[in-house]
């Protein structure tokens, strides 16, 4: 298990669960353990919300979730509510208070985790995300929420509760999820330096930094840690 786990790695859900020390049952997870936000993201093709990447893999615009079942008969037919039937704040809620105090000027952004699952039992981490915004808007004849997000170039210590600059990364676009499914079948889900399935991470070839991209299958490699820190330090 990772203290501190990087933009790009690979990771089983159970590993993910062990990282942020909880059992990640939900979507959307509001300053749990310690006040460390978590969301779950998934681009893929009949995943339950409508989450997008925007302005070349800087911008998250995250969807809300639906009223839990015991709420409602057909979730997906009623408003996603900001308040549960008791009155508490629902998740929902919780962020939206959050934006529109950051929008007032009451606080500083939000720092969120994310996780992206690309395949049945396969995430990434795609790194911090300062939350920016949020609202409500018309989608299939009822209202969801919409949180918009900033990727950034920090991480968070587990062990000290913080945010810090990562210096040995460089990491400030979210590489699309086809080209992470492309790399995973091209490289068969193995290091292309030695063959391992452990430890996995999503390399740029080229950094960002130095003319790279992480639109292009061709410029995105798996290697385990051993040979992405041996990189890391040819470059450094």
């Amino acid at each position: 298990m990772k203290e501190l786990i990087h933009p790009g790695d690979i990771i089983s859900y159970f590993d993910m669960c062990q990282t942020e020390g909880y059992s990640l049952q939900r979507g959307m997870n509001f300053r749990v353990n310690e006040g460390v936000c978590v969301f779950l993201m998934s681009l893929r093709k009949g995943a339950p919300y409508a989450d997008r990447v925007e302005e070349n893999g800087q911008i998250l615009i995250y969807e809300g979730h639906d009223a839990q079942k015991n709420w409602a008969r057909i979730p997906k037919e009623m408003d996603q509510p900001m308040y549960s039937p008791v009155g508490t704040l629902t998740e929902n809620g919780k962020f939206h208070e959050v934006a529109q105090k950051y929008k007032k000027g009451l606080q500083n952004p939000e720092p969120v985790k994310v996780y992206e699952k690309i395949k049945d039992g396969i995430w990434v981490y795609n790194g911090v995300f300062e939350l920016l915004d949020s609202w409500l808007e018309d989608s299939d004849n009822r209202k969801v929420f919409k949180f918009k997000l900033k990727i950034t170039d920090r991480t968070i210590d587990l062990k000290e509760r913080r945010q810090k600059e990562i210096q040995e990364l460089d990491h400030n676009r979210i590489i699309p999820t086809s080209v992470k499914l492309a790399v995973w079948k091209r490289d068969k889900g193995k290091c292309t330096q030695c063959g391992s399935t452990d430890n996995l991470h999503f390399d740029h070839i080229l950094p960002y930094a130095k003319g790279g991209t992480s639109l292009r299958i061709e410029n995105i490699q798996l290697l385990c840690a051993r040979h992405n820190l041996q990189k890391s330090d040819k470059i450094i």
